[in-house]
């Protein structure tokens, strides 16, 4: 995958269709079971090829391009009809092969490709393995207030701040 990240819900995609540069959120529809970058397993469901239709929040990146009227142009009515750039070592349990965060959505309103993915979704989250793994002189560098003489301590705080 070569240090691409994998797409999950809440991802952020843009349309360069659309008159002003107006994002929506990639909601994931067709699974309940595979997550990433979510300590809870409660969040961030990983998004696939099947993920098409209408399924963004909003499903809507403001006015269309491809839909002049008159002077003005029409509403976006989001659709993605297919997904390209996808990984295709990994299938899901929907059959779905990963998006990753250089894939692409076609809409039948605009062009094959016209939809980007401008965040992954993903965010870093601190955990307490990651603590317990990590060498007591790179935890003083990133959290200089702490003692980390008392690694169990430590985990603690970080735990009850997230």
């Amino acid at each position: 995958m070569s240090e691409k990240h994998i797409v999950v819900q809440g991802a952020t995609c843009q349309c360069k269709f659309s008159v002003e540069p107006k994002t929506d959120k990639l909601m994931v529809k067709t699974h309940t079971k595979h997550y990433a970058n979510d300590k809870d397993g409660s969040k961030k469901l990983i998004a696939s090829d099947k993920d098409i239709g209408q399924t963004l929040k909003k499903n809507t990146f403001g006015k269309c391009k491809k839909q002049p009227a008159g002077s003005d142009y029409l509403p976006c009515l989001a659709q993605i009809t297919k997904w390209s750039g996808i990984y295709e070592k990994i299938v899901l349990s929907n059959q779905g092969k990963l998006l990753l965060e250089d894939s692409k959505g076609t809409c039948p309103m605009g062009a094959p490709d016209c939809i980007t993915i401008t965040d992954h979704g993903q965010t870093a989250e601190v955990t307490k393995q990651n603590v317990e793994n990590s060498k007591p002189e790179v935890l003083n560098e990133i959290f200089p207030a702490v003692d980390f003489e008392d690694l169990d301590n430590a985990v603690l705080m970080i735990e009850n701040k997230a």
